[in-house]
């Protein structure tokens, strides 16, 4: 009898499991995937099904190869069963059950170990470790052993370094004058250098036979594609400044059919698009450098909606828009000044894969840098929005927004900017698709008609909000799923009408912990609202280099945080302090390195 009994009991505890497999809070293991890679960071997302009590985790490690040390990441967030919508485009978005995140701070150009174990206390069904190993990109250089053609102005009438060409347009294709313009009989190789002399490039498009080979449409179309190895120069030569004038045509560069084209230390000024390099559903290119140029009087700097293109290299430049330069006046319900006309939309707005925006500065635009609000993710995963990164970016005085990561999917990386007065909001994440989209480290200052996070409105999914320091109002942060706020320092301007920090979000999983407020404010400084049941519920100007935003040797804020890996575990003290900037840290770099 006893045998029986122990095989009836244990019949029970298996059919006890096989119930409980079937109610789905075990974890069944999906595709892993590596995203492009980016100068300093690697992106991963790992599908699951079941977990319905999600308290399944992934912690991550990582290790220079060939090291045997070890080093703690973030977790991977958990995504899975979060709307995303917005009624008047007819847009919902569900997303879909899975992990995913980064790993920062990496050296470019290297190759690294990384770790990921998934644990579930209701059991596993798959391989619960895996290793992989993923190679850092390197900043696009020019190709040495290739050729070297000169350019020159028109009315030039010095000395000339050979070969030399009148225009760049004859350098890259050949010399044509009229309907020969389009001839195209010796068009630039791979791996070329164009240098281009000092002078104003500013063509008559209405001249038949202008000697710089611009069309009627006055648009420089570049079709030729250089390679990874062998990219396509196109830099100034340091004699003096270049100047290429648009003389206000609708774009001034037209790259789309030009892969891996470097462009460097030229002046881009009078047009309405500097650079046109996508458009959604068309076509776009990939491996696009615009660095250490100066893009003035425009009304967008650098475009591409493309889902395809990867791996633009935005660095070090320097952006100015045609918008009020003395007022702070936002688009939209507007009293003393009216609403501002669109004169410059946005600096920088890039779709698709592996771009890298760092280090520019830029000022009146209706936005500063966006991702593109392009809609539902396509199904493909080599045209979702992933693995883009943000970084030490300088924004001053925006009609609209700083930062923009509307329309991205997973892995979308702002970190260490610098927002200097925008009208609405400072950064903008509606919608997001899953995530995560780290907002890290980033300084916003005076945002007064909105708040310093937006995501009322298409209500986002994956929000994670690290170290930043927000001197104004953070009033907008409603509609929001999965949405996770640390170490943050929330400074207002004692706005009469607005919380100092308001969530509300669908998700009781969303989470706010280790933040610091302003005190004595006579609005409440913190409002908090999740669903009650379940999980979730659908229905004068400053300039700022005078301004030094690094706590004070007796604040509050030191020592005041949680650790965060590969985040913040760098400190100083203790523990890690609240807010942007470490206490006696070295102030960042933002906008240009020289």
């Amino acid at each position: 009898m006893k045998p029986l009994f122990h095989f009836a009991l244990t019949s029970y505890f298996l059919l006890g499991i096989a119930l409980k497999l079937q109610a789905g809070d075990a974890v069944t293991i999906g595709e892993f995937i590596m995203e492009p890679p980016t100068l300093h960071c690697l992106g991963f997302e790992w599908k699951i099904e079941g977990d319905d009590n999600r308290n399944a985790r992934v912690d991550v490690s990582y290790r220079l190869v060939g090291s045997e040390t070890w080093q703690a990441a973030q977790p991977l967030l958990r995504i899975g069963e979060e709307k995303v919508w917005r009624a008047k485009e007819f847009l919902e978005y569900w997303t879909p059950r899975m992990f995913a995140g980064s790993i920062f701070g990496l050296e470019t150009g290297k190759s690294y170990e990384c770790r990921f174990t998934m644990s579930d206390p209701d059991g596993i069904e798959g391989n619960t470790t895996k290793i992989v190993e993923c190679t850092t990109r390197t900043i696009p250089q020019s190709y040495a052993e290739g050729r070297v053609l000169h350019v020159y102005p028109a009315n030039y009438e010095g000395p000339k370094e050979e070969p030399s060409f009148t225009g760049l347009l004859q350098a890259y294709y050949g010399p044509g004058l009229g309907d020969w313009d389009v001839v195209h009989c010796r068009p630039v190789e791979a791996g070329a250098t164009i240098l281009v002399h000092a002078g104003l490039y500013k063509a008559d498009r209405r001249d038949y036979v202008n000697p710089h080979q611009i069309p009627f449409f006055g648009s420089y179309v570049l079709t030729q594609d250089g390679t990874a190895e062998k990219p396509i120069t196109i830099k100034a030569a340091g004699d003096g400044e270049v100047i290429f004038d648009g003389d206000n045509v609708f774009k001034l560069f037209d790259v789309m059919a030009a892969d891996h084209h470097i462009f460097d230390g030229i002046t881009f000024r009078n047009t309405e698009i500097a650079f046109y390099a996508g458009i959604k559903d068309q076509m776009g290119c990939s491996n696009l450098t615009v660095r250490n140029c100066r893009i003035e009087d425009v009304g967008i700097g650098i475009h591409t909606e493309w889902a395809g293109s990867k791996n633009f290299y935005i660095a070090d430049n320097v952006m100015i828009g045609r918008d009020d330069h003395y007022r702070l006046n936002g688009w939209s319900n507007m009293k003393t000044y009216g609403p501002s006309p669109v004169n410059s939309y946005y600096g920088v707005k890039v779709y698709g894969q592996g771009h890298v925006i760092c280090h520019n500065k830029m000022s009146f635009f209706h936005d500063g840098i966006c991702i593109s609000t392009y809609g539902i993710p396509e199904e493909s995963q080599d045209l979702k929005c992933v693995s883009i990164d943000i970084y030490n970016n300088d924004v001053f005085l925006s009609v609209d927004d700083f930062i923009e990561a509307d329309g991205g999917v997973h892995n979308i990386r702002v970190m260490n900017n610098r927002g200097f007065n925008a009208a609405h909001h400072g950064l903008s994440a509606q919608p997001m698709f899953g995530g995560p989209v780290y907002f890290i480290r980033n300084i916003v200052y005076n945002v007064p008609f909105g708040g310093a996070i937006k995501t009322g409105g298409a209500n986002p999914a994956g929000v994670l909000i690290y170290n930043n320091t927000f001197i104004a109002e953070n009033a907008d942060a409603v509609g929001i799923s999965n949405v996770h706020y640390r170490n943050n320092l929330f400074f207002g301007s004692n706005h009469p009408n607005k919380h100092l920090n308001r969530l509300e979000s669908y998700t009781t999983y969303s989470t706010s912990d280790y933040n610091g407020y302003q005190a004595g404010r006579d609005k409440a400084l913190l409002t908090w609202g999740v669903p009650k049941n379940g999980m979730r519920d659908y229905n004068e100007r400053p300039e700022s280099e005078s301004v030094d935003f690094r706590l004070r040797s007796n604040s509050a804020a030191i020592d005041a945080g949680v650790l965060l890996p590969n985040i913040n575990d760098g400190f100083s003290g203790l523990a890690p302090d609240l807010g942007a900037n470490e206490y006696n840290s070295e102030n960042q770099v933002y906008g240009p390195r020289k």
